[in-house]
């Protein structure tokens, strides 16, 4: 059934949920692993089986707090001198993302020294879904397989049989991601342009594109405080949308953002497990993304191809 190098998945503490549901679809067991902790709050993950010669996968998404990233680097760093014979890291979310660029004078990238620390932990390929940005695939010197949130939304989109339907992004940079949804549904696109003032706070923000009497769905990579998503609802409200729906791969939902989706005009908002987070709103819908991991796990383990599965 699997390749040549025996495969074996083990799970950081933060994406155990997640990683039981992707060996449930593959029908193996999770591999056995514990974390020691110091008084001080230093800890040592171990792996309590061998590894030698084995195909490693170690599933973690690495959203705050940064221990989330550490234990990962610390698992990755624990196979390779354990002699697996390949190290892949599954991160389901791809913390500091939104640091891709200088986009003021003075501050890091955080998310290409986060590639780099992977490296330097010698992670051998990396599996991660809905990158903030596209190009950080490229601060990687390994193979990057970028797997896609639409492989769910899309299929549930089109169950609702919503018509006359219209597809936004929050934003301009989320306008590639829009257009591919807008297309392969087969809908009209109208784009959201913001000005912010500082991270997470929205200074002003214009719809482009008629959104009166359609059916508007949102789609974003992430969401966060919610503040974009909720300012854009509103607005499209006012302008005549006949109800909203949207789609966030990724649930950060911090602060009062569950609160903020709750009083807005969002009917509907759909997200993945990609992080864990407690589901407190009658408005939020979980869709898992287990089985596309657990498929493209198997693919990578059989050098099977993953772009006919996923691509969109």
């Amino acid at each position: 059934m699997y390749g040549k190098a025996p495969m074996k998945i083990f799970s950081c503490r933060a994406s155990q949920y997640l990683a039981q549901k992707i060996v449930a679809e593959l029908g193996v067991e999770l591999g056995k692993s514990s974390v020691t902790e110091f008084s001080d709050g230093e800890f040592q993950p171990c792996f309590d089986e061998s590894v030698r010669g084995d195909m490693v996968f170690i599933i973690q998404s690495t959203n705050p707090p940064a221990e989330n990233l550490f234990e990962l680097l610390l698992m990755i760093d624990a196979a390779k001198r354990a002699s697996a014979y390949k190290v892949i890291a599954v991160i389901p979310y791809y913390g500091f993302a939104r640091q891709d660029r200088k986009d003021r004078p003075r501050v890091s990238i955080g998310s290409k020294l986060s590639a780099d620390l992977l490296g330097a932990a010698g992670v051998d390929r990396i599996i991660t879904m809905d990158l903030h940005a596209d190009q950080i695939q490229g601060f990687f010197n390994v193979p990057v397989d970028h797997l896609f949130g639409s492989a769910i939304f899309a299929p549930y989109i089109e169950k609702l049989k919503l018509d006359n339907l219209t597809v936004s992004a929050p934003d301009m940079g989320g306008s590639k991601r829009a257009n591919a949804y807008s297309r392969h549904l087969q809908s009209e696109m109208v784009l959201c342009y913001k000005l912010r003032k500082k991270p997470n706070v929205v200074e002003e923000m214009s719809v482009i594109g008629d959104v009166d009497g359609r059916n508007v769905v949102i789609i974003d990579d992430m969401v966060d405080t919610a503040g974009t998503l909720v300012l854009a609802a509103q607005i499209m409200k006012e302008k005549g949308a006949k109800n909203i729906r949207a789609f966030a791969t990724h649930p950060i939902l911090s602060g009062n953002a569950v609160e903020r989706i709750d009083q807005s005009p969002i009917e509907e908002l759909v997200v993945t497990d990609s992080v864990p987070f407690e589901n407190r709103s009658g408005k939020i819908k979980v869709l898992s993304v287990a089985e596309i991991f657990a498929r493209a796990i198997l693919a990578v383990n059989l050098n099977q191809s993953i772009s006919t599965s996923f691509v969109f």
